[in-house]
């Protein structure tokens, strides 16, 4: 319950600083510049470093790539017969494609799964959806920016985007022990992330901009919170025969609400800004309920 306060109360206290006028108009840019930098791969260092990497993890991880690929083949679609513009294509596909599987994701499986369904959210979040992130999501966001990147300074952006570069670090770290001091300074600088992330998305927000949205609000929300954990269950369950708890926060870990850093990321791209900040913000809500309802559904999984 805690988490989901902080989520609601830094939203709040982003919207107002900016209503009151109390941050400049550069806060969010700085904000998410510093999330970046040193909030994500402090995370990295921290979480993959505690990883147990086994064969039976390939169908976790596997879901955060899948559900990508999926996000990304139907905006396309959707972009060519919608006739949408290049940043609205390239918002969806990264906030369609990335979930929410750590600051709504890890608090919701322990509510739902208790805690022996943490560390599998743990993997599929590190191993799936922030490498997913720093692989894809920064193409996507090179690939749909107005600059219109090469095929090398994509790659060039990936190689320098300092979470896959913590990532990488991390994985050569996991047989070094952690000293506690530095193990301590990782978690302070981590926590940073979902408070900064939150009151950014809230300074950025305009609730006023549904209205111009609601089309493609609908359609983003309606694939991430429904359509994308709908094809995984039907892949894993009726396809493959999969089951078991693993199997079941696997799903219901694909229906988390859209990724705050992945609109972080869409908004350093400049990728429909109002659209990525409503998705995170709306998304977020709604998955209160949806999540309900999957939890539900998959009881029998």
């Amino acid at each position: 319950m805690n988490n989901f306060i902080l989520l609601i109360l830094c939203f709040v206290i982003g919207m107002l600083l900016r209503r009151l006028k109390r941050m400049p108009d550069n806060a969010p840019a700085t904000l998410n510049s510093f999330i970046i930098h040193v909030s994500l791969p402090a995370l990295t260092l921290l979480y993959i470093h505690q990883l147990h990497i086994s064969a039976d993890v390939f169908l976790e991880v596997a879901m955060a790539w899948l559900v990508f690929g999926l996000s990304a083949g139907f905006f396309w679609l959707m972009g060519r017969w919608l006739h949408l513009k290049r940043g609205t294509t390239g918002a969806l596909m990264l906030l369609g494609g990335l979930g929410n599987t750590s600051f709504v994701g890890v608090p919701m499986v322990e509510a739902f799964y208790g805690h022996s369904g943490i560390p599998t959210a743990i993997v599929i979040d590190q191993l799936g959806s922030f490498f997913v992130l720093s692989v894809l999501g920064i193409t996507v966001a090179g690939i749909y920016s107005s600059g219109r990147p090469t095929a090398a300074e994509i790659v060039k952006r990936i190689v320098l985007f300092p979470p896959f570069i913590a990532l990488a670090i991390a994985l050569l770290l996991i047989p070094i022990e952690y000293a506690d001091w530095f193990a301590a300074i990782l978690k302070r600088l981590s926590d940073t992330l979902a408070p900064l992330a939150l009151l950014s998305v809230g300074m950025q927000l305009r609730l006023g901009h549904i209205a111009d949205h609601k089309r493609y609000l609908a359609l983003g929300l309606v694939f991430k919170l429904v359509l994308a954990p709908l094809a995984i269950y039907l892949l894993y369950v009726q396809v493959l025969g999969a089951h078991g708890q693993a199997i079941q926060v696997t799903l219901f870990e694909a229906a988390m609400p859209p990724m705050i850093a992945a609109a972080i990321v869409a908004n350093q791209h400049d990728l429909d800004t109002p659209l990525v900040n409503l998705m995170v913000a709306v998304g977020i809500m709604l998955s209160f309920i949806t999540l309900g309802g999957w939890w539900y559904v998959l009881g029998a999984v």
